[in-house]
């Protein structure tokens, strides 16, 4: 991909996704950013928008929780009432330890805001996508067999790490449905940043300081911009080992990655009244 490009990063208030929109402005592109806090999200912007290199470039700032799939879906429309093209969207929030695990309708936050928000927001924006486009979508080496039949069930209560390694294998299983099963779409890949980034979510759910975040920041740019992702669609990149290689044996499944896929639709039409 080359020139200038509208960038769109979600989580991009704090950690991997705000360093990424700093480094992409100061490269010459667009970037929307995304943030659950207002307060932040303004601090953000203004940021952001200081490093601006051109007229041309734009900086713009959408509010929404993703654990609330009605936020995520009026997010999405503002997107698309305001821009007919997006180049690339970098599905990058996540959250690990919270002291709040279950979303208002008793699902764990983890399998909603890692997993089916990105799934549903993607689902959205695809039409603003052109098929030279990008999708990226942020996993973890932290990968556990998808138990998506009881997501659902209030009363399953998941230890922290659990939940976190079924969503982030959970959002490499869809994106790999949708780069085999769409038709002249744009590049969808899933990677792992690398292991334990300095992040706030790694330094708080690890108690460590944790490595250079920029090992992150330059493997998303790479996926999102770069000419040796431009084939990658349906894969899956470990930056722990420099390379493409397979993820947990489910994202290998297409019967597997269809159930999930089939059991989110499910989730988000109740979820939004459907």
């Amino acid at each position: 991909m080359s020139s200038a490009k509208k960038i769109l990063i979600t989580g991009s208030t704090d950690g991997l996704g705000l360093e990424a929109a700093k480094k992409l402005v100061q490269q010459g592109h667009s970037v929307l950013l995304h943030g659950r806090s207002k307060q932040k999200l303004a601090d953000t912007y203004k940021e952001v928008k200081s490093l601006l290199q051109s007229e041309d470039q734009v900086v713009e700032s959408y509010r929404a929780d993703l654990s609330k799939l009605s936020e995520v879906a009026a997010m999405a429309e503002k997107v698309k009432s305001e821009h007919s093209t997006i180049d690339v969207l970098i599905n990058n929030a996540g959250i690990f330890k919270t002291p709040q695990t279950k979303t208002e309708s008793g699902m764990d936050v983890r399998f909603m805001v890692n997993t089916i928000a990105p799934y549903l927001l993607t689902k959205q924006l695809l039409t603003l996508v052109p098929e030279e486009g990008r999708i990226v979508n942020l996993s973890s080496a932290a990968q556990a067999p998808v138990g998506f039949r009881t997501w659902s069930d209030p009363s399953q209560n998941y230890d922290d790490f659990d939940a976190y390694a079924q969503s982030k294998l959970g959002i490499i299983m869809w994106s790999n449905h949708l780069a085999s099963s769409l038709q002249k779409q744009p590049m969808i890949v899933s990677l792992n940043p690398a292991s334990l980034l300095g992040t706030k979510m790694v330094r708080e759910g690890f108690n460590t300081m944790g490595k250079d975040v920029n090992i992150g920041v330059n493997i998303i740019i790479e996926a999102a911009l770069g000419e040796s992702f431009a084939n990658a669609s349906g894969k899956y990149w470990d930056n722990d080992n420099g390379r493409f290689a397979p993820p947990g044996s489910d994202a290998s499944d297409p019967g597997k990655c269809a159930e999930l896929v089939e059991a989110m639709e499910t989730i988000i039409a109740r979820e939004l009244g459907e």
